[in-house]
Protein backbone atom coordinates (compact mmCIF):
# COMPACT_ATOMS: atom_id res chain seq x y z
CA UNK A 1 0.00 0.00 0.00
CA UNK A 2 1.12 2.98 -0.51
CA UNK A 3 0.92 7.32 0.10
CA UNK A 4 2.28 9.70 -2.40
CA UNK A 5 3.16 13.68 -1.57
CA UNK A 6 2.87 15.66 -4.62
CA UNK A 7 2.74 19.52 -5.06
CA UNK A 8 -0.26 18.51 -7.07
CA UNK A 9 -2.26 16.59 -3.85
CA UNK A 10 -1.52 13.65 -1.28
CA UNK A 11 -2.62 10.33 -3.16
CA UNK A 12 -3.20 6.82 -1.63
CA UNK A 13 -4.49 3.62 -0.66
CA UNK A 14 -7.03 3.62 2.07
CA UNK A 15 -6.48 2.26 5.07
CA UNK A 16 -3.52 0.84 6.67
CA UNK A 17 -1.31 2.80 8.62
CA UNK A 18 -1.07 6.67 9.22
CA UNK A 19 1.69 8.37 7.17
CA UNK A 20 1.44 5.37 5.12
CA UNK A 21 -1.56 4.91 3.53
CA UNK A 22 -4.69 7.46 2.86
CA UNK A 23 -6.17 7.27 6.22
CA UNK A 24 -8.70 9.23 7.56
CA UNK A 25 -6.16 11.20 9.79
CA UNK A 26 -4.04 11.92 6.86
CA UNK A 27 -6.76 13.25 4.87
CA UNK A 28 -7.84 15.69 7.65
CA UNK A 29 -3.94 16.46 7.78
CA UNK A 30 -3.65 17.72 3.82
CA UNK A 31 -7.40 19.00 3.67
CA UNK A 32 -6.03 21.53 6.97
CA UNK A 33 -2.97 22.44 4.92
CA UNK A 34 -4.54 23.03 2.36
CA UNK A 35 -6.88 25.45 4.28
CA UNK A 36 -4.05 27.03 6.29
CA UNK A 37 -2.41 28.18 2.71
CA UNK A 38 -5.42 29.92 1.15
CA UNK A 39 -5.73 31.45 4.44
CA UNK A 40 -1.90 32.74 4.55
CA UNK A 41 -2.33 33.98 1.16
CA UNK A 42 -5.75 35.83 1.29
CA UNK A 43 -6.63 39.06 3.02
CA UNK A 44 -10.47 38.04 2.55
CA UNK A 45 -12.59 36.99 6.14
CA UNK A 46 -14.58 34.59 4.30
CA UNK A 47 -12.96 32.09 2.22
CA UNK A 48 -15.05 29.54 -0.07
CA UNK A 49 -13.76 26.18 -1.20
CA UNK A 50 -15.96 24.10 -3.94
CA UNK A 51 -15.41 20.07 -2.71
CA UNK A 52 -16.48 17.65 -5.28
CA UNK A 53 -16.04 13.40 -5.55
CA UNK A 54 -15.88 10.61 -7.84
CA UNK A 55 -17.90 7.43 -7.25
CA UNK A 56 -14.84 5.50 -5.91
CA UNK A 57 -16.42 3.49 -2.81
CA UNK A 58 -14.00 6.08 -0.21
CA UNK A 59 -15.70 9.25 -1.98
CA UNK A 60 -18.09 9.94 1.09
CA UNK A 61 -16.01 9.17 3.35
CA UNK A 62 -12.95 11.12 2.52
CA UNK A 63 -15.16 14.40 1.47
CA UNK A 64 -16.91 14.15 4.56
CA UNK A 65 -13.73 14.71 6.67
CA UNK A 66 -11.94 16.94 4.12
CA UNK A 67 -15.18 19.15 3.94
CA UNK A 68 -15.40 19.41 8.09
CA UNK A 69 -11.83 19.97 8.05
CA UNK A 70 -11.94 22.85 6.13
CA UNK A 71 -15.30 24.16 7.99
CA UNK A 72 -13.02 23.46 11.42
CA UNK A 73 -10.48 26.01 10.04
CA UNK A 74 -13.14 28.58 9.55
CA UNK A 75 -13.60 28.23 5.70
CA UNK A 76 -17.11 27.76 4.14
CA UNK A 77 -17.66 24.84 2.52
CA UNK A 78 -20.00 24.09 -1.02
CA UNK A 79 -20.39 20.35 -1.43
CA UNK A 80 -20.96 19.91 -4.74
CA UNK A 81 -20.91 15.65 -4.19
CA UNK A 82 -20.78 13.64 -7.13
CA UNK A 83 -19.11 15.28 -9.69
CA UNK A 84 -15.78 15.29 -11.91
CA UNK A 85 -12.59 16.79 -12.02
CA UNK A 86 -13.38 19.57 -14.61
CA UNK A 87 -16.89 20.07 -13.04
CA UNK A 88 -15.10 21.40 -9.91
CA UNK A 89 -12.77 23.05 -11.87
CA UNK A 90 -15.39 25.32 -13.28
CA UNK A 91 -17.87 25.56 -10.25
CA UNK A 92 -14.81 27.59 -9.03
CA UNK A 93 -14.97 29.75 -11.22
CA UNK A 94 -18.83 30.26 -12.01
CA UNK A 95 -19.39 30.55 -7.71
CA UNK A 96 -15.75 32.90 -7.86
CA UNK A 97 -14.44 30.60 -5.14
CA UNK A 98 -11.01 30.57 -3.58
CA UNK A 99 -10.48 27.14 -3.91
CA UNK A 100 -11.62 23.91 -4.62
CA UNK A 101 -10.55 20.10 -3.82
CA UNK A 102 -11.47 16.98 -5.92
CA UNK A 103 -11.52 14.05 -4.34
CA UNK A 104 -10.48 11.55 -6.67
CA UNK A 105 -7.71 9.12 -7.74
CA UNK A 106 -8.43 9.82 -11.08
CA UNK A 107 -7.04 6.17 -13.24
CA UNK A 108 -6.15 4.62 -10.20
CA UNK A 109 -7.46 1.06 -9.29
CA UNK A 110 -10.66 1.13 -6.44
CA UNK A 111 -8.72 0.88 -3.41
CA UNK A 112 -6.98 4.02 -4.24
CA UNK A 113 -8.12 8.24 -3.67
CA UNK A 114 -7.01 11.25 -3.43
CA UNK A 115 -6.87 15.21 -3.02
CA UNK A 116 -6.57 17.47 -5.81
CA UNK A 117 -6.06 20.99 -4.82
CA UNK A 118 -7.25 23.96 -7.27
CA UNK A 119 -6.85 27.67 -6.71
CA UNK A 120 -9.07 30.31 -7.14
CA UNK A 121 -9.18 30.04 -10.98
CA UNK A 122 -9.97 26.85 -11.10
CA UNK A 123 -6.53 25.21 -11.90
CA UNK A 124 -4.38 22.83 -10.35
CA UNK A 125 -1.78 24.48 -7.86
CA UNK A 126 1.88 25.45 -9.15
CA UNK A 127 5.00 23.96 -8.17
CA UNK A 128 5.43 26.87 -5.54
CA UNK A 129 2.25 26.44 -3.77
CA UNK A 130 2.06 22.77 -3.76
CA UNK A 131 5.59 22.94 -2.11
CA UNK A 132 3.99 25.46 0.30
CA UNK A 133 1.19 23.18 1.65
CA UNK A 134 3.65 20.22 1.84
CA UNK A 135 5.47 22.13 3.95
CA UNK A 136 2.57 23.63 6.17
CA UNK A 137 1.50 19.30 6.25
CA UNK A 138 5.01 18.64 7.17
CA UNK A 139 5.22 21.22 10.33
CA UNK A 140 1.67 20.83 11.34
CA UNK A 141 1.26 24.41 11.45
CA UNK A 142 -2.77 24.65 12.17
CA UNK A 143 -4.95 27.24 13.79
CA UNK A 144 -8.41 26.35 13.65
CA UNK A 145 -11.19 28.89 14.00
CA UNK A 146 -12.91 29.15 17.46
CA UNK A 147 -16.35 28.18 18.14
CA UNK A 148 -18.42 31.08 16.49
CA UNK A 149 -16.03 31.51 13.18
CA UNK A 150 -16.25 27.85 12.09
CA UNK A 151 -17.13 27.81 8.51
CA UNK A 152 -20.68 26.96 6.63
CA UNK A 153 -21.12 24.20 5.27
CA UNK A 154 -23.61 24.08 1.76
CA UNK A 155 -24.35 21.43 -0.47
CA UNK A 156 -25.22 22.20 -4.07
CA UNK A 157 -26.57 19.49 -6.59
CA UNK A 158 -26.66 20.82 -9.75
CA UNK A 159 -23.49 21.41 -11.41
CA UNK A 160 -23.03 18.63 -13.52
CA UNK A 161 -25.90 20.19 -15.92
CA UNK A 162 -23.74 23.36 -15.26
CA UNK A 163 -21.38 22.24 -16.95
CA UNK A 164 -23.09 20.65 -19.75
CA UNK A 165 -24.77 24.33 -20.18
CA UNK A 166 -21.25 25.72 -20.51
CA UNK A 167 -20.39 23.67 -23.08
CA UNK A 168 -23.24 23.37 -25.46
CA UNK A 169 -22.40 27.72 -24.97
CA UNK A 170 -19.21 26.96 -26.81
CA UNK A 171 -18.91 29.21 -30.16
CA UNK A 172 -16.83 25.83 -31.99
CA UNK A 173 -19.39 23.11 -30.51
CA UNK A 174 -22.07 23.14 -33.44
CA UNK A 175 -25.36 21.57 -31.96
CA UNK A 176 -27.44 21.47 -34.78
CA UNK A 177 -24.82 19.68 -37.31
CA UNK A 178 -24.44 16.78 -34.08
CA UNK A 179 -28.06 16.72 -34.30
CA UNK A 180 -28.78 16.52 -37.93
CA UNK A 181 -25.73 13.60 -37.90
CA UNK A 182 -28.04 11.66 -35.42
CA UNK A 183 -24.72 9.53 -34.22
CA UNK A 184 -25.54 6.26 -32.52
CA UNK A 185 -22.15 5.81 -29.75
CA UNK A 186 -21.44 3.36 -26.79
CA UNK A 187 -20.49 5.12 -23.56
CA UNK A 188 -18.16 3.19 -20.94
CA UNK A 189 -17.93 5.33 -17.97
CA UNK A 190 -16.13 2.80 -15.84
CA UNK A 191 -19.06 2.88 -12.84
CA UNK A 192 -18.34 6.21 -11.40
CA UNK A 193 -19.57 10.02 -12.35
CA UNK A 194 -19.13 9.94 -16.29
CA UNK A 195 -22.01 7.30 -16.06
CA UNK A 196 -24.13 10.49 -15.20
CA UNK A 197 -22.60 13.56 -17.37
CA UNK A 198 -21.53 12.29 -20.63
CA UNK A 199 -25.10 10.61 -21.39
CA UNK A 200 -26.49 13.62 -20.18
CA UNK A 201 -24.32 15.70 -22.49
CA UNK A 202 -25.36 13.25 -25.33
CA UNK A 203 -28.93 13.74 -25.07
CA UNK A 204 -29.00 17.24 -25.33
CA UNK A 205 -26.76 17.25 -28.45
CA UNK A 206 -29.38 14.59 -30.22
CA UNK A 207 -27.16 11.91 -29.88
CA UNK A 208 -28.57 8.56 -29.48
CA UNK A 209 -26.37 6.62 -26.21
CA UNK A 210 -25.48 2.99 -25.53
CA UNK A 211 -24.73 3.14 -21.74
CA UNK A 212 -21.86 0.38 -20.65
CA UNK A 213 -20.67 0.54 -17.36
CA UNK A 214 -22.97 3.61 -16.46
CA UNK A 215 -23.91 3.11 -12.46
CA UNK A 216 -21.79 5.17 -10.44
CA UNK A 217 -21.16 3.02 -7.45
CA UNK A 218 -17.47 2.74 -7.39
CA UNK A 219 -17.12 -0.68 -8.18
CA UNK A 220 -14.71 -0.75 -11.28
CA UNK A 221 -15.84 -3.43 -14.19
CA UNK A 222 -12.22 -3.31 -15.08
CA UNK A 223 -8.81 -1.39 -14.46
CA UNK A 224 -9.82 2.15 -14.96
CA UNK A 225 -7.12 3.63 -16.99
CA UNK A 226 -8.31 4.03 -20.66
CA UNK A 227 -6.28 1.62 -22.24
CA UNK A 228 -6.44 -0.53 -25.08
CA UNK A 229 -6.61 -3.69 -22.86
CA UNK A 230 -8.85 -2.65 -20.77
CA UNK A 231 -11.69 -1.91 -23.29
CA UNK A 232 -12.35 -5.12 -24.80
CA UNK A 233 -16.07 -5.13 -23.89
CA UNK A 234 -16.75 -1.83 -25.18
CA UNK A 235 -14.75 -2.44 -28.34
CA UNK A 236 -17.45 -5.53 -28.88
CA UNK A 237 -20.77 -3.66 -28.21
CA UNK A 238 -19.44 -0.66 -30.56
CA UNK A 239 -19.77 -3.62 -33.00
CA UNK A 240 -22.25 -5.68 -32.09
CA UNK A 241 -24.68 -2.19 -32.02
CA UNK A 242 -23.16 -0.79 -35.10
CA UNK A 243 -22.52 2.50 -33.10
CA UNK A 244 -20.90 5.25 -34.90
CA UNK A 245 -18.19 5.14 -32.69
CA UNK A 246 -17.57 4.78 -28.26
CA UNK A 247 -16.76 6.66 -25.57
CA UNK A 248 -14.44 6.06 -22.75
CA UNK A 249 -13.72 7.99 -19.85
CA UNK A 250 -11.97 7.85 -16.73
CA UNK A 251 -13.19 8.09 -12.67
CA UNK A 252 -13.16 11.76 -12.88
CA UNK A 253 -13.70 12.18 -16.45
CA UNK A 254 -10.78 14.64 -17.18
CA UNK A 255 -9.44 11.64 -19.65
CA UNK A 256 -11.05 10.91 -23.25
CA UNK A 257 -10.61 7.85 -24.89
CA UNK A 258 -12.19 6.88 -28.44
CA UNK A 259 -13.46 3.58 -30.11
CA UNK A 260 -13.67 3.57 -33.73
CA UNK A 261 -16.60 2.00 -35.49
CA UNK A 262 -14.95 -1.11 -36.21
CA UNK A 263 -13.98 -1.82 -32.44
CA UNK A 264 -10.27 -0.55 -32.85
CA UNK A 265 -8.89 1.89 -30.91
CA UNK A 266 -8.90 5.95 -32.07
CA UNK A 267 -5.91 6.10 -29.72
CA UNK A 268 -6.48 8.04 -26.56
CA UNK A 269 -3.34 10.09 -28.36
CA UNK A 270 -5.52 10.92 -30.77
CA UNK A 271 -8.55 12.22 -29.03
CA UNK A 272 -6.37 15.55 -28.41
CA UNK A 273 -5.22 15.64 -32.46
CA UNK A 274 -8.42 15.48 -33.70
CA UNK A 275 -10.06 17.83 -31.50
CA UNK A 276 -6.94 20.38 -32.36
CA UNK A 277 -7.48 19.76 -36.05
CA UNK A 278 -11.18 21.04 -36.15
CA UNK A 279 -10.43 23.67 -33.02
CA UNK A 280 -7.32 24.90 -35.64
CA UNK A 281 -9.17 24.63 -38.70
CA UNK A 282 -11.60 27.23 -37.25
CA UNK A 283 -9.36 29.15 -34.88
CA UNK A 284 -5.97 28.80 -36.13
CA UNK A 285 -3.12 29.19 -33.37
CA UNK A 286 -0.45 27.69 -31.29
CA UNK A 287 -0.70 23.87 -29.37
CA UNK A 288 0.85 22.55 -26.46
CA UNK A 289 1.42 18.97 -25.00
CA UNK A 290 3.85 17.59 -22.79
CA UNK A 291 7.03 15.31 -24.16
CA UNK A 292 4.91 12.25 -23.21
CA UNK A 293 2.71 13.15 -26.10
CA UNK A 294 2.58 11.83 -30.16
CA UNK A 295 4.33 13.88 -32.34
CA UNK A 296 1.47 13.68 -34.23
CA UNK A 297 -0.58 16.82 -32.63
CA UNK A 298 2.71 18.77 -34.09
CA UNK A 299 2.21 17.63 -37.69
CA UNK A 300 -1.13 18.53 -37.27
CA UNK A 301 -0.30 22.16 -36.03
CA UNK A 302 1.56 22.81 -38.30
CA UNK A 303 -0.59 21.79 -41.17
CA UNK A 304 -2.59 24.64 -39.69
CA UNK A 305 0.36 27.13 -39.63
CA UNK A 306 0.74 27.26 -36.22
CA UNK A 307 3.49 26.51 -33.70
CA UNK A 308 3.68 23.16 -31.62
CA UNK A 309 5.47 23.11 -27.98
CA UNK A 310 6.11 20.83 -25.58
CA UNK A 311 5.78 21.53 -21.69
CA UNK A 312 6.76 18.88 -18.52
CA UNK A 313 4.40 16.17 -17.89
CA UNK A 314 1.91 17.60 -15.67
CA UNK A 315 -1.43 19.71 -16.33
CA UNK A 316 -0.02 22.32 -14.28
CA UNK A 317 3.17 22.26 -16.45
CA UNK A 318 0.85 22.26 -20.10
CA UNK A 319 -1.28 24.71 -18.48
CA UNK A 320 1.74 27.45 -18.09
CA UNK A 321 2.89 27.04 -21.19
CA UNK A 322 -0.42 27.21 -23.28
CA UNK A 323 -0.54 30.58 -21.33
CA UNK A 324 3.11 31.47 -22.16
CA UNK A 325 2.41 30.55 -26.01
CA UNK A 326 -1.30 31.72 -26.50
CA UNK A 327 -1.82 28.15 -27.49
CA UNK A 328 -5.95 27.94 -28.51
CA UNK A 329 -5.48 24.27 -27.60
CA UNK A 330 -3.30 21.67 -25.43
CA UNK A 331 -3.46 19.09 -23.45
CA UNK A 332 -2.15 15.58 -23.30
CA UNK A 333 -1.71 12.15 -24.91
CA UNK A 334 -3.50 10.66 -22.00
CA UNK A 335 -6.71 11.89 -23.67
CA UNK A 336 -7.01 15.00 -21.80
CA UNK A 337 -8.23 18.49 -23.98
CA UNK A 338 -7.46 21.36 -22.56
CA UNK A 339 -9.61 24.26 -24.50
CA UNK A 340 -9.03 27.66 -22.76
CA UNK A 341 -12.49 28.63 -24.23
CA UNK A 342 -13.85 26.76 -21.63
CA UNK A 343 -11.51 26.81 -19.25
CA UNK A 344 -8.00 25.58 -18.61
CA UNK A 345 -8.26 21.70 -17.01
CA UNK A 346 -8.58 18.16 -18.78
CA UNK A 347 -12.33 18.19 -19.82
CA UNK A 348 -13.32 14.89 -21.29
CA UNK A 349 -17.14 16.79 -21.95
CA UNK A 350 -15.40 19.38 -24.01
CA UNK A 351 -13.47 17.03 -25.83
CA UNK A 352 -17.08 15.07 -26.76
CA UNK A 353 -18.46 18.10 -28.05
CA UNK A 354 -15.71 19.14 -30.37
CA UNK A 355 -15.06 15.58 -31.20
CA UNK A 356 -18.72 15.32 -32.24
CA UNK A 357 -18.88 18.92 -34.32
CA UNK A 358 -15.59 17.69 -36.23
CA UNK A 359 -16.98 14.13 -36.91
CA UNK A 360 -20.67 15.78 -38.16
CA UNK A 361 -18.74 18.63 -40.05
CA UNK A 362 -16.03 16.40 -41.76
CA UNK A 363 -18.63 13.83 -43.02
CA UNK A 364 -16.17 10.64 -42.37
CA UNK A 365 -16.03 7.74 -40.32
CA UNK A 366 -14.27 7.82 -37.12
CA UNK A 367 -12.35 5.31 -38.76
CA UNK A 368 -11.58 7.51 -41.99
CA UNK A 369 -10.96 10.70 -39.81
CA UNK A 370 -8.25 8.55 -37.59
CA UNK A 371 -6.46 6.96 -40.61
CA UNK A 372 -6.47 10.39 -42.34
CA UNK A 373 -3.73 11.39 -39.51
CA UNK A 374 -0.11 10.87 -39.69
CA UNK A 375 0.18 7.41 -38.01
CA UNK A 376 2.52 6.97 -34.95
CA UNK A 377 2.73 3.72 -32.65
CA UNK A 378 2.88 4.53 -28.99
CA UNK A 379 4.43 1.75 -26.38
CA UNK A 380 3.53 2.48 -22.93
CA UNK A 381 5.16 0.55 -19.98
CA UNK A 382 6.60 0.81 -16.58
CA UNK A 383 9.12 -0.44 -13.56
CA UNK A 384 7.74 -0.81 -10.25
CA UNK A 385 10.29 0.84 -7.82
CA UNK A 386 11.43 0.34 -4.52
CA UNK A 387 13.12 2.44 -1.83
CA UNK A 388 16.83 0.50 -2.97
CA UNK A 389 16.63 2.00 -6.50
CA UNK A 390 18.21 5.53 -6.93
CA UNK A 391 15.88 6.53 -10.68
CA UNK A 392 17.70 10.30 -10.17
CA UNK A 393 21.04 8.31 -11.08
CA UNK A 394 19.61 6.02 -13.73
CA UNK A 395 18.30 8.92 -15.69
CA UNK A 396 21.77 10.70 -15.71
CA UNK A 397 23.34 7.46 -16.51
CA UNK A 398 20.95 7.13 -19.33
CA UNK A 399 21.53 10.80 -20.47
CA UNK A 400 24.72 10.33 -20.72
CA UNK A 401 24.29 7.26 -22.89
CA UNK A 402 22.83 9.27 -25.52
CA UNK A 403 24.52 12.63 -24.78
CA UNK A 404 25.38 13.17 -28.84
CA UNK A 405 21.34 12.43 -29.17
CA UNK A 406 18.82 15.11 -28.99
CA UNK A 407 18.14 14.96 -25.16
CA UNK A 408 16.08 16.60 -23.38
CA UNK A 409 15.98 16.99 -19.60
CA UNK A 410 13.32 19.23 -18.23
CA UNK A 411 11.44 16.30 -17.00
CA UNK A 412 13.26 12.89 -16.89
CA UNK A 413 14.98 11.92 -19.83
CA UNK A 414 13.26 12.18 -23.31
CA UNK A 415 15.37 11.02 -26.55
CA UNK A 416 14.73 12.14 -29.30
CA UNK A 417 15.79 10.10 -33.06
CA UNK A 418 15.15 10.77 -36.68
CA UNK A 419 11.92 8.50 -36.82
CA UNK A 420 11.29 7.92 -33.28
CA UNK A 421 11.46 9.15 -29.36
CA UNK A 422 11.40 7.80 -25.72
CA UNK A 423 10.40 9.20 -22.63
CA UNK A 424 11.96 8.16 -18.97
CA UNK A 425 10.49 9.48 -16.25
CA UNK A 426 9.52 8.97 -12.64
CA UNK A 427 5.62 9.26 -12.17
CA UNK A 428 3.70 11.87 -10.17
CA UNK A 429 1.14 9.93 -9.18
CA UNK A 430 2.71 5.83 -8.40
CA UNK A 431 6.14 4.26 -7.08
CA UNK A 432 6.98 3.75 -11.01
CA UNK A 433 9.12 4.89 -13.66
CA UNK A 434 6.78 5.48 -16.80
CA UNK A 435 8.69 4.38 -20.00
CA UNK A 436 7.26 6.06 -23.19
CA UNK A 437 8.50 5.42 -27.02
CA UNK A 438 6.67 6.80 -30.28
CA UNK A 439 7.71 4.77 -33.64
CA UNK A 440 6.48 4.57 -37.29
CA UNK A 441 5.32 1.06 -36.49
CA UNK A 442 3.89 -0.76 -33.20
CA UNK A 443 6.90 -3.58 -33.54
CA UNK A 444 9.22 -1.17 -33.38
CA UNK A 445 8.23 1.10 -30.70
CA UNK A 446 7.92 -1.99 -28.24
CA UNK A 447 11.23 -2.99 -29.59
CA UNK A 448 12.61 0.53 -28.31
CA UNK A 449 10.79 0.45 -25.34
CA UNK A 450 11.98 -3.31 -24.19
CA UNK A 451 15.42 -2.10 -25.43
CA UNK A 452 15.55 1.11 -22.71
CA UNK A 453 14.22 -1.30 -20.28
CA UNK A 454 17.01 -3.89 -20.37
CA UNK A 455 19.22 -0.81 -20.50
CA UNK A 456 17.40 0.23 -16.81
CA UNK A 457 17.82 -2.75 -15.43
CA UNK A 458 21.83 -2.80 -16.24
CA UNK A 459 21.62 0.32 -14.21
CA UNK A 460 19.86 -0.96 -10.62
Amino acid sequence: MALIKSISGIRGTIGGEVSNNLTPIDAVKFAAAYGMWLKNNSTKQNLTVIVGRDARISGKMVSSLVCNTLVGLGINVTDIGLSTTPTVELAVTLDAADGGIIITASHNPKQWNALKLLNNKGEFLNGEAGEAVLKIAEDDSYIFAEVDNLGTYNKKSNYMQKHIDEVLKLNLVDVEAIKKAKFKVVVDAVNSSGGIVIPALLEELGVECVKLYCEPNGHFPHNPEPLKEHLTDISELVVKEKADFGIVVDPDVDRLALVSEDGSMFGEEYTLVACADYVLSKTPGNTVSNLSSSRALRDVTEKHQGKYEASAVGEVNVVELMKASNAVIGGEGNGGIIYPESHYGRDSLVGVALFLSHLAHSKMSCKALRDSYPSYFMSKNKIELTPQINVDKILETIASNYKNEDVITIDGVKINFASEWIHLRKSNTEPIIRIYTESTSQETADALALRFIEEIKNCI
